[in-house]
């Protein structure tokens, strides 16, 4: 694919997006970009070498050299609407505009990618399997949908590699977009039912994901869902699991050891990997680690590669980001964690995790609901996996791109919740609430901003120590 000189991101703040801006700098073109409001990743951009706007006035928002003529690409999110003043100046002059998947797409169409999908587990997932690339002599570019802690980005490069690690989203059918060498399904609980309409079209979306797959390449799928793959002659099907399920791929004996959690990985033809540590401790993990270890051995990692790099891996940003913990000065300290769960799936696992790593500790849960839609479809069901903890702190719904819905409020998911202890509250009012309770463990969840309260409670539980 021949590089643009020229590239133009409207909301070039996402995180996906990010890596594309990044790529091209990288690639040595000029970047610019348009997002409503600053943030860590639009400030990073900016050092590196992006323009950036916080205004959608064309005038203002595009840099001279790209209004000369209309050669310079143009990339948008779908959460851009098509109202935007940037795209219509854009496409009334004869600019090509591409959504952001199908740039993705053309990137990564002349190597061998490994694609991972799933409603929940593939940030975590292709993180993994980028860092035991990445490690080891096989390399490759990565395109990830969280920024990993081991780097500080979401994006990792190789001037030899022949693979390349793509978080494979299917919000708006994203992911149709690609042709997977390897692909990997982590979960298909229905999710983005604004864009889909009902869990049939949902699954449907994925089978026709699975028809992308090369000849000659693989699918790896979870065990238990209700997929039915629909795989081209030639393409291999494996199952894995890391819950004991009969599967291809699978972990046993999986154990927690003073804070540390370790199992063995077991594959076909009596492949077996004993003692794998996980850098980042917690149940659902084990899960990520088994699909992350059988992509990355089909990709050619060697064991030893595979070992080190799953002890050294430090997770994405916001994926269970342990923010405090006990230790041997400050035995007695609160647990804080902050994970990224946004569906009741990922928030009951989120919870059980927690839960087996300190099954004798009081669990509180702050939960901010991302998305009126999502709220809509799941409040029994969010409900539910609440109500696993011990108190819950609900907080407002964050609307990101959505208008409200009438009748649609936290208040839908509160009335269902049977902990204990239930507080519903504005995100503003957190810290004020936090002063008036004890906490042994709290956990944020979200996949919104309530993260950006992390420092503040921090600095309020650090001033109960001792």
């Amino acid at each position: 694919m021949q590089i643009a000189d020229k590239v133009y991101f409207v909301g070039i703040g996402g995180i996906g997006m990010a890596n594309l801006a990044r790529y091209y700098l990288f690639k040595g073109a000029s970047v610019a970009g348009y997002d409503r409001t600053p943030s860590d990743l639009t400030r990073a951009l900016e050092k590196e070498g992006s323009t950036v706007a916080y205004t959608d006035d064309p005038a203002v928002a595009i840099p001279a050299s790209m209004q000369a003529d209309n050669s310079t690409l143009v990339v948008y999110t779908p959460a851009v609407p098509d109202s935007s003043p940037l795209l219509r100046f854009f496409r009334s002059r004869g600019y090509e505009v591409i959504k952001r998947a199908a740039l993705l797409g053309k990137i990564t169409s002349h190597s061998d990618g490994i694609c991972v999908a799933g409603s929940h587990g593939k940030t975590t997932t292709s993180s993994m399997i980028a860092h035991i690339l990445h490690t080891s002599p096989v390399g490759c570019n990565a395109f990830l949908g969280g920024i990993l802690r081991n780097y500080d980005s979401n994006l990792l490069l190789s001037e030899h590699s022949r693979w390349s690690v793509i978080e494979a989203d299917e919000y708006d059918r994203s992911f149709h977009h690609l042709s997977p060498y390897v692909a990997v399904i982590t979960s298909t609980d229905p999710d983005h039912l604004d864009i889909y309409g009902n869990e049939e079209n949902y699954l449907e979306s994925f089978a026709h994901f699975t028809e992308l797959i090369r000849e000659g390449g693989t699918l790896l799928v979870h065990t238990g869902l209700k997929l039915k793959p629909r795989v081209r002659p030639g393409v291999k099907t494996f199952t894995y699991s890391g819950k004991g399920d009969p599967a291809d791929y699978w972990a046993e004996n999986v154990r927690h050891t003073d804070g540390r959690l370790l199992f063995d990985f077991v594959g076909p033809d009596g492949l077996r990997i004993d003692s794998i540590e996980l850098g980042v401790p917690v149940a659902i993990n084990v899960d990520n680690a088994v699909a992350a270890i059988a992509a990355s051995l089909i990709a050619g990692a060697d064991t030893d590669s595979i070992r080190s790099a799953m002890a050294s891996f430090m997770g994405p940003k916001r994926r269970f980001e342990i923010w405090m913990r006990p230790d041997a000065e400050h035995p007695d300290s609160p647990v804080l964690i902050d994970d990224y769960g946004h569906s009741p799936g990922e928030v009951e696992a989120s919870i059980a995790s927690v839960k087996a790593l300190w099954p004798d500790k009081k669990l509180t849960v702050v939960f901010q609901p991302h998305l009126y839609t999502r709220t809509r479809d799941f409040a029994p069901e969010f409900a539910r996996a609440l109500s696993k903890a011990d108190r819950v702190i609900l907080c407002e719904i964050y609307p990101a791109r959505e208008l409200p819905i009438p009748g649609v409020t936290s208040e839908i998911i509160f009335r269902d919740i049977k902990s204990p202890e239930k507080f519903l509250i504005q995100r503003k009012d957190l810290l004020e609430t936090a002063k008036n309770i004890n906490f042994e463990i709290l956990m944020t969840l979200g996949a919104a901003d309530i993260n950006l309260l992390l420092p503040g409670l921090r600095d309020l539980l650090e001033s109960r120590i001792g």
